[in-house]
């Protein structure tokens, strides 16, 4: 049987919200809820409503999980050019067509003082270790990242 009743707590792990957030939404009418003694109680429908798509279903419901990983790469000794590239490189391939359901998140971040680069990568796990792999690829000797000439 599915829960058709949800918590503010279990509404705000399913949008990736504060449980403020959920409950402030409450409060201005976004969200419609029902008081339960002193906890709120979201509908599915009303959910639904809010989000504009079926609710996911929440873990450990009987229906099928969701899996999300999250990856901060940090590579050091990285020119400002060879950076700006990689950076390209990395955000195409993010944007490429998958067979993953949800959105592919590629963040790059480069310390010009430090010469070093961030990537935080959030998404499904074969999304993630698709761009993983890509990221090693493009690391390798060959392609001259961290030679004089790829900060030019």
């Amino acid at each position: 049987m599915s829960n058709d009743m949800y918590s503010v707590e279990q509404v705000a792990e399913l949008l990736g919200l504060h449980v403020r957030t959920v409950r402030a939404y409450v409060r201005q009418g976004r969200l419609k809820a029902v008081k339960i003694g002193k906890q709120y109680r979201i509908a599915r429908g009303d959910l639904e409503a809010l989000i504009g798509a079926p609710a996911p279903a929440a873990a450990g419901a009987g229906g099928a999980g969701h899996a999300e990983v999250s990856s901060i790469v940090q590579i050091d000794g990285l020119a400002p050019g060879a950076a700006d590239r990689l950076s390209t490189l990395l955000t195409a391939g993010a944007q490429a067509p998958r067979g993953s359901p949800g959105p592919l998140r590629l963040q790059t971040i480069y310390d010009e003082g430090r010469s070093r680069m961030k990537i935080v990568i959030l998404g499904g796990p074969a999304a993630t270790a698709d761009i993983l792999q890509l990221l090693d690829g493009l690391l390798g000797p060959e392609n001259g990242l961290f030679g004089t000439a790829a900060g030019r």
